[in-house]
């Protein structure tokens, strides 16, 4: 029998078990403690040890699934936190558009409600342009001045039926316009007066000073009203045209007189906001405003003088017959003597002359001898009785000259009453005004109200007047949430807004900010202008104080700058006593408290009322009874004080100030008309 063999086949090498195929998901890169990414790394044994690889297998894909359940989490988190983002996005482009239609909403309406006074307006410009184009007439030699004087009586007696027929003047020429005009039948007796400035600033076309806001603000109340206004300018070479409607120069030179002879000039006309503008531009003196500045030259005197020469002779070559001439400063106050001793028997019998004067630190100090060149008499005026200086009698003071030869003197003063600037400020001219005291008559200046009205205010998110304040609360609180500030119901909201052109006392504005941080008081500095220089000083100073309740915005906004007024409790202003800061007078008018940044005395000099002089003595505005007796000795601390321990007081006092009409068509036309009928009725 034969043997059986068996064959053994080799063994074979150990082989790793299967394992169940994990649970599928997404891609995921897992950086592993070893460097791999996203695998399983190779298991090495050490020695002689034995090593459980199902289990280690088992362990890994446990940390697989946690690493990747781990990153899904954090990946949702990141999910939720950008939807979150997203959502919040949203709401503000939400609460954004709703401003924006809130604005739209509001501008309809102020533009419906300018379309319904548009037909005023229209009425405005259309009778200053046909009256700018019967002068023209009269310089060509087309009509005779008593014509002309007929012609602007029919105007002005006609306005509103001349604005229907002569709607489209600027396509007409003189021959056509001058046919419609002889055809179109004389009405009844003007019931308003026809007043003419002679001036050297208007704004918009010269933005200088408080004369410019001055004109052209009382210009265009005494137009609401019905009167008739028209302004006379230099030509100069830095004007502002862009506001001129149908600005034109007459084809024909107009003459005046000057260190003994006639001189041409171009005449331009246009109209500004409705009212009549002329522009004399000198041909032989060209250089007197072709120029950088204004004033402040050595020969200012013969520029101006020819000036006011110039735009009698202009006045009088065209017939017009105005009821009153106005004129300002020592600029123009040589208007009153030539008008007296030279022009008042040229056809101007019933005009009388009203100076406004606007300060007396500028004088017109000059010798006697360059009265001669505009055609006066130095010998019949250097008297003391008339131009003669009170102090340096070798010379004539042209500001006195203005007070002596005007009928009405009124000083632009919101601040002081009459005694104080008699006495106190008139710069050696106490002798003169005590002479003419019974002329001098003390007006404020005024607002814009179609700018700067918070009951009409489209850029408001809500309107407030004086019997209706919640619209303020309103305002502050979205002025809070536009800031970043909190909207804590007792925290106290203080705006100051950077004037632009004016010095800061960063040193006083910071020990007002450090004494009030620790009264919960909220600061929001906002500029008018790019002047890098004070923005850098502003952005040091926040930087240094370091305060969450402090916010900067250094650049113009014209919208948040309403906001500003409107949602404060308190603006700080730089003084009282400066014409040309609105700031005080917006800040009432919006419900905010007036405070003066500065207590030094040649920054902020108040004269204090006296209680023992006669009442005209004390004659004294509106508006300055309400700061004398409510803001003017109140700093900032002790306001603050106010508001919280008596709050129903403070309130109180707020809105009898809101009250007052503090725009050009309040106070300050009512003492202009009632100067205007006595001078009228003299």
């Amino acid at each position: 029998m034969g043997t059986l063999f068996f064959f053994h086949p080799p063994i074979p090498r150990l082989q790793l078990p299967s394992v169940p195929k994990p649970v599928a998901f997404p891609p995921i890169s897992c950086l592993r403690n070893n460097g791999d990414v996203s695998g399983f790394h190779e298991h090495k044994s050490e020695g002689n040890k034995n090593v459980d690889i199902s289990q280690t297998i088992s362990n890994d894909g446990q940390n697989v699934k946690q690493d990747n359940i781990w990153q899904l989490f954090k990946e949702a988190q990141q999910n939720i936190l950008y939807l979150n983002d997203q959502r919040l996005g949203a709401i503000k482009e939400l609460e954004k558009t709703n401003r924006e239609k809130h604005s739209l909403l509001k501008k309809i309406k102020k533009l419906e409600a300018e379309k319904q006074a548009g037909a005023g307006k229209v009425n405005q410009s259309t009778c200053s342009e046909l009256l700018l184009r019967i002068d023209a007439m009269v310089l060509s030699s087309m009509i005779s001045p008593g014509e002309a004087s007929e012609l602007r009586s029919l105007v002005i007696n006609h306005k509103v039926s001349l604005a229907d027929v002569f709607n489209i003047i600027s396509r007409k020429k003189d021959p056509e316009l001058l046919g419609q005009l002889r055809h179109f039948a004389h009405g009844h007796k003007k019931n308003g007066f026809h007043i003419v400035h002679i001036c050297t600033e208007m704004t918009p076309m010269v933005p200088r000073g408080s004369v410019a806001s001055y004109v052209t603000g009382i210009s265009r109340a005494l137009q609401r009203k019905g009167h008739l206004v028209e302004v006379i300018l230099p030509k100069y070479a830095s004007l502002n045209l862009n506001e001129v409607q149908g600005l034109r120069e007459v084809n024909v030179e107009a003459y005046s007189y000057f260190n003994g002879q006639l001189h041409g000039n171009k005449i331009w006309t246009g109209v500004v906001y409705g009212i009549g503008v002329t522009l004399i531009e000198p041909k032989y003196f060209s250089s007197f405003f072709n120029r950088e500045m204004i004033y402040g030259y050595p020969d200012d005197f013969e520029r101006f003088s020819y000036f006011c020469r110039a735009s009698l002779d202009y006045i009088v070559k065209c017939g017009k017959q105005p009821d009153v001439l106005h004129i300002h400063n020592w600029e123009t106050a040589i208007v009153g003597p030539l008008f007296w001793d030279i022009f008042v028997k040229q056809g101007l019998g019933g005009t009388k002359i009203l100076f406004t004067c606007h300060g007396f630190n500028s004088q017109g100090i000059e010798q006697p001898d360059k009265l001669a060149l505009c055609g006066l008499d130095p010998l019949r005026l250097h008297r003391a009785d008339r131009l003669q200086d009170n102090t340096n009698t070798q010379l004539v003071n042209i500001l006195k000259g203005g007070i002596i030869y005007s009928n009405k003197v009124v000083i632009m003063s919101s601040i002081h009453q009459k005694h104080a600037i008699v006495h106190n400020l008139s710069h050696e001219l106490e002798p003169t005004l005590n002479e003419h005291r019974d002329k001098l008559v003390i007006a404020p200046y005024g607002l814009d109200r179609s700018t700067w009205d918070p009951s009409t205010d489209y850029l408001l998110p809500e309107n407030f007047n004086a019997e209706n304040f919640k619209g303020k609360v309103v305002c502050k609180v979205s002025l809070l949430q536009q800031l970043g500030l909190s909207e804590h119901s007792s925290s106290i909201l203080v705006g100051f807004i950077f004037p632009e052109g004016r010095d800061l006392d960063v040193k006083r504005l910071k020990e007002v900010i450090l004494n009030a941080k620790q009264q919960d008081v909220q600061f929001i500095f906002l500029g008018t202008s790019e002047r890098s220089v004070l923005n850098q000083t502003l952005e040091s100073l926040q930087k240094e104080l370091k305060d969450d309740n402090l916010k900067l915005f250094p650049t113009y906004d014209e919208a948040l700058l309403h906001l500003v007024f409107a949602g404060s409790d308190i603006i700080l202003c730089q003084s009282f006593v400066d014409p040309t800061d609105e700031i005080p007078l917006i800040a009432l008018r919006y419900g905010a408290a007036p405070i003066a940044l500065t207590s030094d005395a040649s920054t902020n000099r108040v004269i204090p009322f006296e209680r023992n002089f006669t009442n005209q003595d004390h004659e004294a505005t509106m508006y300055s009874k309400l700061i004398n007796s409510s803001f003017l000795n109140i700093s900032l601390g002790l306001a603050v004080d106010e508001i919280r321990t008596n709050p129903a007081t403070w309130k109180r006092k707020i809105m009898q100030a809101m009250a007052h009409d503090l725009s050009w068509d309040g106070e300050c036309y009512d003492l202009h008309f009632a100067a205007y009928s006595a001078i009228k009725n003299m």
